[in-house]
């Protein structure tokens, strides 16, 4: 079984100017120490999310120290493969868990996303080596969220898998800790870093310890 981080930050192409900026945030998160970062980008198509993808790895796989850090793509298993980029992530309506499971193979990390008692059921039994729960609070990083599952959705997941949950959405420097006591492994967070990246995870590590 895979460890997680408690600190899982995500960089959503949507909320930068542009790749220089996703950049910069990322190269600040790297240079916190961070061990694990998602790129996610909803809206462009593959060309472009394939070029920013191996961007991103380049800036920060360049020999700073850096190399520790695992880069998961979201959503695009093949995407995730070409950019050489170490895990998948997968939502309810993308690429199965076992379909993606097949393209990236064994040796990559396979996190599925889920926003009910019954979603966890179904990715337990698929070979995901991490499971997502939320949204835990109101987010507005998603046009149409799910409803907020709540820290008792966290503690109901918790008891319904083994596999390292990692829970997302609106969390918080202010509210990440009572994540974590609700039997999250690890919060993912977008929102939070997005003004000053570095100071934001500087932060959250702190407070997660």
């Amino acid at each position: 079984m895979i460890t997680l981080p408690r600190f899982y930050p995500i960089l959503d192409a949507s909320c930068f100017s542009g790749t220089e900026a996703l950049l910069d945030a990322a190269e600040q998160l790297a240079r916190s120490r961070v061990q694990i970062l998602q790129y996610r980008n909803k809206s462009g198509d593959a060309a472009r999310i394939l070029i920013e993808a191996r961007e991103l790895r380049q800036h920060l796989l360049s020999g700073d120290g850096s190399e520790r850090l695992r880069l998961i793509m979201n959503d695009r298993a093949d995407l995730c493969l070409a950019a050489e980029f170490d895990g998948v992530h997968v939502g309810q309506d993308d690429l199965s868990p076992e379909s993606a499971r097949k393209i990236v193979g064994l040796n990559r990390w396979l996190g599925v996303s889920t926003h009910n008692a019954e979603q966890v059921r179904e990715a337990v039994t698929t070979s995901a080596d991490y499971i997502a729960i939320g949204p835990v609070f109101g987010t507005a990083s998603k046009a149409n969220p799910d409803p907020a599952v709540g820290l008792e959705g966290v503690r109901a997941a918790r008891k319904l898998t083994k596999l390292p949950l990692v829970a997302i959405g609106g969390i918080t420097r202010a509210n990440c800790r009572s994540v974590i006591e609700a039997g999250a492994d690890s919060v993912a967070v977008i929102s939070d870093l997005i003004r000053e990246p570095a100071k934001s995870a500087e932060e959250f590590l702190r407070i997660l310890g």
